[in-house]
């Protein structure tokens, strides 16, 4: 029994020597100097480029670590004192003499003698456990300096058992996996989940946005219980998601080697690390161990004025549909961003009237603080005069990449004060609804502006008698997408005003299909089997399309099915072309018409031949690895063969997100008394009229009117010449993304992504009785410059490498219909006309003494012009129309 009692206290004085064992981190001998030598290097280049290629510089050096302090109480918590020297700086990759702007230069030359002194200065550690607890410097060293300091530190992170954790080091809070076996520790650090001082900004739509990849990974050999060597290897990979070639990489390593072991200085007493801290150098002072902002002085850099100068003849409105046009918009944004606002006004006050609008889009786009109170101190808003740059204002607001509460506050202030044009109070509340939806996507829905401007909208529709603002809260709500507004827009959607319902129903497309309760299916299928009343017919259309957009049932699609054929005669033509579109583009509601269809009372020749040139169809516009592109073009004539509803719709889609590029709707109503004809059932009463709706990039815009009422109608239908309407020009900043990657080096790479496109979209309505001929026509005219930008710039040294592509590109999409004779005609055309593609990268290095480094490359390409194809019946009618050309 004493035996077996005696072999329990051994196994159990075992196990609590080894859990100690396990639980102890790494220690520093007293007495001894340790001697590393050390490297820390940044390299830009593209993710194809060779390391050879790269674009940086690298820092070499000795390090001299020795044990000044430890805690008599837990002696895993120790004070170290780490000294640089024999400091050099060289180029990253492999270059000429002639091309190594770093030949022949010293460290000194480089750093300059108060920043070299500064980094040799010793500093101290707080290392407990293997962990970096607190990091000793002087307070008035350099920021660069005291990064560099941190980076080294950083080096010392380990544990010796496997696990995971939270821990800071130079690059920020993050999780970090310890793999450990005897000799060996492996670090890695999960970057996406690392928390850092300084916080950027992206796009809100994934399409436009930048994508990130990101690794850090440690590896540390031991021996003895004390780092032999240590390499870090990170990596951050940034792309453009609508064109993953034009990506940046950042490749940071650092390396810290044992060379040998000496006499050192003795261990100093104390009680605890401060005392003994103040008691070595009392200017040593704790400055955290996350690296800290720096602030670069760029000398020689243009101001706004300058900027201004250099770039305003790129931005009249001629040069609009050319790629140095939003070339110039991003080069004035940087500058915008860095301007004060007595500098911005001063721009704005001494600009011509023709470059003016481009100015105020890009002075909007900076979206600074300084920025957004000199443009709302330089418009007047109470006076008619200016309602073009009042709206530019408005649109640029709408478009912003990343709105702050206080822009919706303006906007609200603006709303609730006196405003001198009707038109403007409409796209004021118009883009609250946009603002509104990009805030609650950053999560930012319960903000107390957010929360006030969401209350407004809700209650507009009802809050008001005027049409007009009854349709102005309703394309509110259309942008703003709240999942409150679903019911609101399921009432209006049964109004008897065509208009309202029209709105509303378009809005509800807009959701996501989970959202379209079958409460609101129940109303979309009483609108379109007209079960209470009687509907326009672009108002039963745009039911149905919803209906089948928000996963129908069986019977909701058999009676859609049944209905063909008692419908007025061109809608039962859009929905047989609607159906079949499903079928052949394959959308998700194929399957189920395809069960239905096997109903032969659902799908037989009576139903299926109906004709007319009412027409759906949906097709491809690019395919690539990044995006998907594709188009659909509605059209919906009244019986006579008037136009009643075209719409046409391009999508963008890229690793699940999508984007409602472009939405153009032009409709039409009240004109068949002009060629004696009878208006369908519903629609007798209308007045005649004509506008034009517009979308672009998930922002609804405010409509633009043709013609209102009969006298306007007739002082324009006998010409064929009538001038387009402009619905969209102006300079948009689709792509904006800034973030500041700390790396564990302590060097700080800033990465900036912008995109800016310039625009021109107008579209017309002419009419002839004489040749009894109508068309409509919707031009888009752009030109796109993407440019990404990665730079690690210290005050000594700077190195940065650009991609960027850029294009200049038109879209037209034009319809002709002849009604001299009955059926009438209806050709069709949406072409591409031929356009230039460049990609280009650029490295660049600097030093102080002026001394640079750069290359630059390009590719250009010609993407050929195209008719995208429509169905067969619509070419056959082409070419009778153009019968003569042909």
């Amino acid at each position: 029994m004493l035996r077996l009692a005696g072999l329990l206290l051994c196994v159990t004085s075992f196990l609590s020597t080894s859990s100690l064992g396990a639980s102890a981190g790494p220690r520093l001998d007293n007495d001894k100097l340790y001697r590393y030598s050390y490297s820390a290097e940044v390299g830009l280049n593209r993710p194809t480029g060779s390391t050879r290629g790269n674009t940086g510089f690298r820092i070499s050096s000795d390090v001299d670590i020795s044990l000044v302090w430890r805690n008599p109480e837990i002696q895993d918590e120790q004070l170290l004192r780490l000294q640089i020297s024999n400091v050099q700086v060289e180029s990253v990759g492999k270059r000429s003499r002639k091309n190594n702007i770093f030949h022949g230069s010293s460290a000194e030359s480089i750093l300059g003698k108060v920043r070299l002194e500064a980094l040799q200065r010793p500093f101290m550690v707080l290392w407990k456990m293997g962990k970096i607890r607190s990091l000793y410097a002087h307070k008035a060293e350099p920021s660069t300096i005291k990064n560099l300091k941190r980076g080294v530190a950083s080096m010392l992170m380990m544990q010796l058992k496997s696990g995971k954790m939270s821990e800071a080091d130079a690059s920020g809070k993050c999780l970090v996996e310890y793999k450990v076996t005897k000799d060996h520790v492996i670090r890695t650090k999960h970057l996406d989940t690392c928390k850092t001082q300084e916080m950027g900004f992206t796009t809100h739509s994934p399409v436009l946005g930048i994508s990130e990849k990101s690794a850090s990974e440690t590896v540390i050999t031991l021996e003895n219980g004390i780092i032999k060597s240590a390499d870090v290897e990170e990596t951050h990979i940034l792309s453009i998601n609508a064109r993953h070639k034009a990506a940046t990489k950042v490749l940071s390593r650092q390396s810290l080697t044992l060379k040998k072991i000496e006499v050192g200085p003795a261990e100093v007493g104390g009680k605890d690390v401060a005392s003994v801290v103040k008691s070595l150098d009392d200017k040593l002072m704790s400055v955290g161990v996350m690296v800290e902002k720096v602030k670069t002085k760029c000398k020689g850099c243009p101001n706004l004025m300058d900027t201004w100068k250099a770039v305003r003849s790129q931005l009249e409105p001629g040069s609009l549909s050319k790629a140095e046009a939003p070339r110039s918009f991003l080069t004035l944004l940087h500058s915008l961003r860095k301007a004060s606002k007595s500098e911005i006004l001063t721009v704005l006050r001494n600009c011509s009237k023709t470059v003016l609008p481009q100015l105020v889009d890009a002075v909007t786009s900076a979206q600074t603080p300084s920025s957004l109170s000199a443009i709302l101190e330089f418009l007047n808003f109470t006076k008619k005069e200016g309602l073009v740059l009042q709206e530019r204002f408005l649109y640029a607001c709408g478009f912003a990449s990343h709105p702050t509460e206080t822009m919706l506050q303006f906007l609200l202030d603006l709303s609730q004060g006196k405003i001198g044009s009707t038109e403007i109070k409409e796209s004021i509340v118009i883009i609250m609804g946009a603002l509104l939806r990009k805030l609650c996507l950053k999560g930012a829905c319960e903000l107390p502006t957010v929360l006030k401007v969401k209350e407004i909208l809700l209650a507009g529709p009802d809050s008001t008698q005027m049409e007009s603002e009854v349709q102005m809260y309703l394309l509110a709500l259309k942008n703003a997408l709240l999942p409150e507004g679903v019911p609101v827009l399921a009432k209006y959607a049964e109004s008897e005003v065509g208009a309202f319902s029209t709105i509303a129903i378009t809005a509800l497309q807009r959701y996501d299909p989970r959202l379209i309760t079958p409460e609101v299916k129940k109303t979309l299928n009483r609108i379109y089997h007209q079960n209470k009343r009687i509907y326009e017919k672009n108002v039963r259309a745009a039911a149905a399309d919803l209906i089948m957009s928000s996963s129908p049932s069986y019977m909701e699609v058999k009676n859609l099915l049944l209905s063909i054929g008692h419908l007025p005669h061109e809608m039962n033509k859009y929905m047989l072309s609607k159906v079949q579109d499903i079928l052949r583009f394959e959308m998700p509601a194929c399957k189920l018409v395809q069960q239905v269809m096997k109903d032969m009372v659902s799908h037989n020749y009576d139903r299926f031949s109906k004709t007319g040139s009412s027409s759906a169809f949906s097709g491809f516009m690019a395919r690539t690895a990044d995006v998907t592109c594709t188009y659909n073009l509605d059209i919906l004539y009244s019986g006579s063969g008037v136009l009643r509803r075209s719409n046409m719709n391009i999508y963008g889609q890229s690793n699940s997100a999508l984007l409602h590029g472009l939405q153009v709707t032009i409709e039409a109503q009240g004109l068949e008394s002009l060629i004696a004809a009878t208006p369908d059932e519903g629609e007798e009463e209308l007045e005649s009229f004509a506008g034009m709706s517009a979308l672009l990039f998930d922002v609804q815009l405010r409509p633009v009117t043709f013609f209102k009422g009969y006298s306007d109608l007739m002082s324009k239908m006998f010409s064929m010449s009538g001038d387009p309407i402009s619905v969209v020009k102006g300079l948009i900043l689709l792509t904006d993304h800034s973030q500041v990657i700390p790396l564990q080096s302590g060097l700080r790479a800033s990465a900036e992504f912008q995109g800016g496109l310039a625009i021109d979209i107008t579209g017309g309505m002419e009419f002839s009785l004489w040749y009894r001929e109508s068309k409509t026509s919707v031009n888009n005219r752009g030109a796109l410059v993407v440019i990404g930008n990665v730079t690690v710039d210290t005050d000594f040294v700077s190195a940065g490498v650009e991609v960027g592509f850029e294009t200049e590109a038109s879209l037209d999409f034009i319809t002709t219909v002849q009604f001299s004779e009955y059926p009438f005609l209806v050709c069709m055309q949406m072409d591409k006309t031929t356009f230039p593609f460049r990609e280009t990268v650029s490295k660049q290095e600097k030093l102080p003494s002026g001394q640079t480094f750069s290359s630059k490359r390009s590719r250009d390409l010609l993407v050929p012009g195209s008719e995208f194809p429509l169905h067969q019946e619509n070419s056959n009618m082409c070419k009778k129309v153009f019968e003569q050309a042909w």
